[in-house]
């Protein structure tokens, strides 16, 4: 049975350490719902009210168009080995860019991503567990290499080159 929480406690902490992938949903006001699905080493839980991730660069940037109005979010996480079991982390979320104080501070838990576009931090205001019965087995194999390869390719330069060119604009037409 599913259960609602105010925070984390640490057998949650410990299943979201383990997971390979989460996904992160956020809307504005007007406009597409966006979910977006995010992996890699990119997540960390600051304590049992607070997480941040480190957001790479992607074919959009459909979160950061959505929290520059709207600062409401939920990430999600399924077990897809072992006991099932749904995770979801309500909360307000705020943005972080490279120049930023506090992308700073958190930057240093985080592999140096040649693509890491921002760091998003969420201060968690509920966490709801559900069964996951009907989520199916799922064996992790690898990461994907093509992002950092990619990103690593072109360098920094090329990263913030393909952002103005391709992450200014939400699909909704809203400037980033």
């Amino acid at each position: 049975m599913g259960k609602r929480l105010k925070e984390l406690n640490p057998a949650l902490q410990n299943f979201i350490e383990n997971q390979k992938m989460f996904f992160v949903g956020t809307a504005r006001s007007q406009g597409n719902v966006n979910i977006s699905l995010k992996g890699m080493d990119t997540f960390r839980v600051i304590d049992t009210k607070k997480i941040v991730w480190l957001n790479l660069t992607g074919s959009g940037n459909e979160t950061t168009a959505h929290l520059q109005e709207n600062n409401r979010m939920t990430i999600m996480f399924c077990s897809f080995e072992k006991m099932p079991l749904i995770l979801r982390l309500y909360g307000n979320a705020k943005i972080y860019h490279e120049n930023d104080k506090e992308y700073k501070k958190f930057s240093s838990l985080f592999e140096d991503y040649v693509g890491a576009r921002q760091i998003i931090e969420m201060d968690i205001n509920l966490v709801q567990t559900s069964c996951g019965y009907a989520v199916p087995f799922m064996e992790f194999k690898e990461e994907r290499s093509q992002l950092n390869d990619l990103d690593i390719k072109i360098g920094r330069d090329g990263v913030k080159k393909y952002w103005k060119e391709k992450n200014t604009k939400s699909i909704d037409g809203y400037e980033i």
